[in-house]
């Protein structure tokens, strides 16, 4: 028979108790108290989507050369950030960040990376 004990921490600050949250973001990594990164990778697509739309709407001739360049030294580094750690474990995740892959390849005209 397992008993599992729930610890409720109290912190404080002098006299006023400090409420808890249910995730933390370290290094740029968001960490849930669940273990479940579905929320890390929500984050790290809406980065790299951003980041495409800005490199999108900025760039006057739209060569193929240049989004591919920007796209290796911009996005792929917000794709593959720690991704030894919050590594997709299901489909609906990994489809989050191939949609930011597919819609560069749209943007770069067909070009596959």
């Amino acid at each position: 028979m397992t008993f599992l004990l729930a610890v409720h921490n109290t912190n404080r600050l002098g006299t006023d108790q400090l409420g808890g949250t249910s995730a933390e973001n370290g290094l740029g990594v968001l960490v849930v108290s669940k273990l479940n990164m579905s929320l890390q990778h929500a984050l790290a697509a809406k980065r790299a989507k951003s980041m495409l739309g800005c490199i999108s709407n900025s760039i006057a001739g739209k060569l193929r050369e240049v989004i591919i360049s920007l796209y290796s030294a911009l996005i792929r580094p917000c794709l593959e950030y720690c991704i030894q750690f919050w590594y997709p474990q299901y489909k609906k995740d990994m489809d989050k960040l191939e949609q930011v892959q597919q819609r560069t390849t749209k943007v770069a005209g067909g070009l596959g990376l």
